[in-house]
Formats: C-alpha cells, structure tokens, sequence
C-alpha cells in the first residue's frame, strides 16, 4: 500500500451525507488543512431524512448545521449543499452534469469521494445514495474537463482534476497516516450530535471513537499505527 500523493493544494470532496465526510475522511482532512492545503466540500443533500421520527423539514437545517460545525473543526469554511432529495437519489446524467459544475467551479487536483460500492467490507448492502453520488462523480471528474459532454455548462470553464481517491474501502491502493489527527476526527464526528444519539444510547463520544478507530486503524502493508485506506483513480489533469 503507497502513500497517497500529497504534492497538490486543492481538494474537492464529493459525498451525499452529511456526516459521511466524518465517517471514514475527517482525520485525512484534518491532517491536509494543516499542510495548508485547501479543502471543499460538496454535499448532495442536507441528509434531511436521516433522523428516525424528526421531519425533513426539521432535519434539514439541524443536520446542515451540524455539518458546517464539523467542518469548522478539520478547517474547512467552504461546503456547498445541491438539494438533492435524501434517500432517493437516482445515478443521472443531470447529476453528473450538477457534480461536474461543481468540479468546474472549486476546480480541485484532488477529488474525494465515498466508498460506492454495493457493499461493505463486512457484507452490509450499501446505501443507495452512496451508489449513485459515489459512480456519478467519478464520471463526472472526467465530463469536468470535456467541453462537449455538458455544453449547457459552456459560461464555466473545464477543468480537469488529475486524481479521484475513494475512502470507506475493504482495502485500498494507497494510504494516509492520519496518526497526528485522531481527535480532531473524533471532535468533528462528534458535532453531528444529534444524529448520533438517534442513532444509539451510547455516549456519543464514545461512539465517535469507535467509528474512527476502526476507519483510521492500522493497514496491512503501509507503515503507520493509525492510517486511512483509499483506492485511488488516475486521471490526465
């Protein structure tokens, strides 16, 4: 497993929850705001389905704030939020048109994204949100740099990202070591609060550690005690 390239400045995290950034890349992230680099996220929905009894409408805004505050922790201002609905998004060429805009418009060397997988390392099916976001993105870091595929995105120059590195994989081409940056992780999943505690009587910090042990635990093959697997795609920017 080789060390994942850090000789860029910008980076573009592509998910479709809130919270799926902390789940797995808050401590890659922590770790790349302290090189200087500059990090943005882009989130699919407001993950206003994502609370058991809440409405939507109460939902969205509380999980967009919890969001922007964990965000804040790693040191990242920029989120960006596209509206599309929780739990019912569908793998379209209009999304990969809206993720190619946003490729376009914050411009990245780096895209991030989440596992898109059908499934999880222990056999657990795979969000259907995660599918579509996660396989439309990828294509859409390649349609970001074609003029003809999107020609309605024709006021937005192309750009072309020169990687795409997915994190939330079984076992991945490259790694981060993330072994300075574990409670600042820990902090920032810990800020989706509400959405934990629907989630589990347990303490919620106590969850929070247990969810970023086992993503940033140790990776066979690359040298660090804590460190972040991802798979990583080549691309000609």
């Amino acid at each position: 497993m080789e060390q994942l390239p850090e000789d860029w400045q910008r980076g573009l995290i592509i998910v479709a929850h809130p919270d799926d950034i902390e789940y797995g890349a808050a401590a890659a992230v922590a770790r790349w705001t302290q090189q200087g680099k500059d990090i943005r996220y882009l989130l699919a929905t407001r993950g206003e389905a994502g609370i058991a009894g809440m409405h939507p409408a109460e939902a969205a805004p509380l999980r967009e704030a919890e969001e922007l505050a964990s965000a804040e922790i790693v040191g990242v201002s920029q989120v960006e939020f596209l509206d599309y609905p929780d739990g019912r998004i569908e793998e379209s060429l209009a999304l990969r048109r809206d993720l190619a805009a946003a490729i376009r418009r914050h411009r990245p060397e780096m895209v991030v994204l989440f596992n898109f997988g059908d499934v999880w390392a222990r056999g657990y099916a795979n969000s259907a949100d995660h599918r579509a976001v996660g396989r439309a993105a990828l294509d859409a870091v390649s349609d970001a740099g074609n003029e003809w595929i999107h020609p309605e995105l024709a006021d937005l120059p192309p750009h072309s990202p020169r990687w795409a590195a997915v994190y939330g994989v079984p076992d991945g081409s490259h790694a981060v070591d993330v072994s300075a940056t574990i409670d600042t992780a820990v902090e920032s999943l810990t800020a989706h609060r509400r959405y934990l505690e629907a989630l589990s009587d347990e303490p919620v910090e106590s969850q929070a550690r247990a969810v970023i042990s086992m993503s940033a635990g140790p990776k066979q093959g690359f040298e660090a005690p804590n460190a972040i697997a991802f798979e990583l795609y080549y691309f000609n920017g």
